[in-house]
């Protein structure tokens, strides 16, 4: 049984090359487990060798696998089945909605960005530190991590787009943008949105892309549909200088 188990985890290793093919595809966390596994089981495997020779230097060989694992960061195993612990998945959002207003007047309300987190539940607050600068503070489901970066607009032609994104250094990287269209009667504004999260690399990374690509990403979507219903709200329609109809 042991010999063929031996031979099964030789033939194993033969078949795994050590050297990096690709780039590194594990995230700090677990090369740190991996590591501390592997020095484990490799003391352990070197302290029983005389008395379990076979097994001790089949573990020694795993306990080096886990250590070359983990000062590597490259997983042969990973490679071959393309997973990339280092890469958390982006969210990508892209909606279009129509709103009875003129385009001007909804042009206007998005450019002042404090006015976003009236009718984004996912914005906590955004701060304008600047003509083209600002400080974003989001709303996590449950409030799980704490999110906040610094945007810049890169892209204004007034009245029909605004386009920014997140600076370097930023907890988040991110970039959006909004186009406003004329319907064709126009008295309405069609709003073309388009918002882009990257989650950082890392284990904190995996966290964050674990939220964004569930609730958080449905709260998004959700909050750009809402601005539909705000757009008819008193509030809206005051900043306008709309009539309320009565």
């Amino acid at each position: 049984m042991n010999n063929l188990f031996g031979q099964t985890f030789n033939d194993t290793l033969k078949d795994i090359n050590l050297k990096p093919a690709n780039s590194i595809n594990l995230d700090g966390g677990e090369r740190t487990i991996s590591f501390l596994a592997g020095s484990y089981l490799l003391y352990k495997s070197l302290k029983n060798i005389t008395k379990h020779p076979l097994l001790g230097l089949q573990g020694a060989a795993a306990g080096g696998l886990l250590i070359y694992r983990g000062a590597s960061g490259v997983c042969p195993l990973y490679q071959r089945l393309g997973i990339d612990t280092t890469d958390p998945e982006a969210i990508h959002i892209s909606e279009t909605i129509t709103v009875n207003a003129p385009r001007e007047k909804v042009f206007a309300f998005w450019r002042e960005l404090s006015n976003l987190p009236k009718f984004m539940a996912h914005l906590k607050t955004v701060t304008e530190t600047s003509d083209t600068t600002s400080h974003w503070i989001a709303n996590t489901p449950g409030n799980l991590i704490p999110l906040s970066w610094n945007a810049e607009i890169t892209h204004e032609d007034e009245n029909k787009y605004i386009g920014w994104q997140s600076t370097t250094g930023s907890m988040i990287e991110n970039a959006g943008k909004v186009e406003f269209i004329d319907t064709l009667n126009t008295i309405g504004t069609q709003l073309h949105i388009e918002i882009n999260y990257f989650p950082p690399a890392g284990s904190v990374g995996k966290g964050i892309a674990t939220i964004f690509n569930g609730l958080f990403e449905k709260m998004i979507r959700e909050d750009i549909q809402s601005f539909k219903n705000y757009a008819e709200h008193a509030d809206f329609m005051n900043y306008a200088g709309l009539q309320i109809d009565n």
